[in-house]
C-alpha cells in the first residue's frame, strides 16, 4: 500500500512590485529570476509596461493604480509574504496605493530600489514621484538601495558633484524614516566600487569590489531582489546586504550581451557553472 508524502513546506515568498522589461534584463523579470535563483518563490505585481531593448527605454505605460492595488491585495489575502521588493512604480498614484498596502504589513521587511533613470540615463521618475517616494515609501522602507546619483536626488541636494558627501545623503534619507540605506558606488570615480551601508547611527559597513568592464542592464534590480531574498530567509540586514552583493557580483562576472546594448547579469550563473563542469 503506497503512502502519500506530506506536502513540502513552501520556500519563502517574496512579493515584487515592478515594471515589465521585455528584455528580461531589468524590472520584474530580473526580480523573478533573482528571487528564484536564491531559493525563494517570487510573486509579482506589474506596475508598468515598458517598450525597451538592451540599449534604451522608448516608452513607459503606467498600470492603473487600482489594478496595482487589486493585484497585491488578492495575493496577500491568500499567501504569506516574507519580504517586499519595490522597483519602478509607474506614477505617484501607484506609489500611494503601494504605501497603503505596506502600512497594513508593518512587520514584513521592505527593500526599495528607487529607479529614477535607466542605465543609459532615460528619466523614469518625475518630481511628483520622487516626492511621493520620500513622503510615503521611504518612511516604511527597511533597506533603500540607491546608486550615488539617486541618493543625491532623493536627498534633495541641488548638486550632483562627485565629491558631495554621500554620508550626508544617507543621513537625510534615514531621517525620513528608513532603517538602512545602501548607497552603491558604481557611478563614483573610485578605483574600486565602494558600496556603503548606513543606518540612523551612521556608517555600518563598506564593501569594495573590483570594477568590471562593460555596462550592465538590471544590476540594481538584481541587488535589491537579492537583499529581499536574504531577508526572507531571516538574515539580519548587514548580512543580507553582504550576501546579496556576493550574489550580484557573480551574476555580473557571468553576464552576457544578447543584443547591441548593455550586458545582462546571469542570475543562474551557478547552473551554468555546474553544466560546464558536467561537460568537462
Amino acid at each position: 500500500m503506497s503512502s502519500i508524502s506530506p506536502p513540502r513546506p513552501a520556500p519563502p515568498l517574496v512579493l515584487s512590485f515592478a515594471a515589465s522589461d521585455p528584455t528580461g534584463g531589468a524590472g520584474i523579470q530580473a526580480d523573478l529570476l533573482t528571487l528564484a535563483s536564491m531559493g525563494c518563490h517570487p510573486l509579482s505585481v506589474i506596475t508598468a509596461l515598458t517598450v525597451q531593448d538592451t540599449a534604451r527605454v522608448d516608452d513607459v505605460l503606467a498600470i492603473d493604480a487600482e489594478w496595482v492595488a487589486d493585484q497585491a491585495r488578492m495575493l496577500l489575502e491568500d499567501v504569506p509574504v516574507a519580504a517586499f521588493k519595490l522597483g519602478l512604480m509607474g506614477g505617484p498614484e501607484s506609489i500611494a496605493v503601494i504605501a497603503e498596502i505596506l502600512a497594513d504589513y508593518p512587520d514584513i521587511p521592505v527593500v526599495l530600489d528607487p529607479v529614477l533613470a535607466s542605465g543609459r540615463g532615460d528619466d523614469l521618475a518625475t518630481d511628483d514621484m520622487i516626492a511621493a517616494m520620500r513622503d510615503m515609501l521611504i518612511p516604511q522602507t527597511s533597506v533603500l538601495t540607491p546608486n550615488s546619483h539617486e541618493a543625491r536626488r532623493l536627498a534633495l541636494f541641488e548638486s550632483d558633484e562627485e565629491d558631495l558627501d554621500l554620508a550626508a545623503c544617507a543621513r537625510r534619507l534615514t531621517d525620513l524614516g528608513c532603517e538602512y540605506v545602501l548607497i552603491t558606488g558604481t557611478h563614483e570615480a573610485t578605483p574600486r566600487v565602494l558600496n556603503s551601508l548606513y543606518d540612523a547611527g551612521g556608517h555600518v559597513q563598506t564593501d569594495a569590489w573590483d570594477r568590471l568592464p562593460g555596462s550592465y542592464h538590471g544590476s540594481g534590480c538584481t541587488l535589491a531582489s537579492a537583499i529581499a531574498a536574504a531577508l526572507a530567509f531571516g538574515h539580519d540586514v548587514p548580512t543580507a546586504v553582504r550576501e546579496a552583493q556576493n550574489f550580484t557580483y557573480e551574476t555580473l562576472k557571468a553576464a552576457f550581451r544578447p543584443g547591441m546594448g548593455q550586458y545582462i547579469p546571469e542570475r543562474f550563473f551557478w547552473a551554468q557553472d555546474a553544466q560546464a563542469g558536467g561537460n568537462a
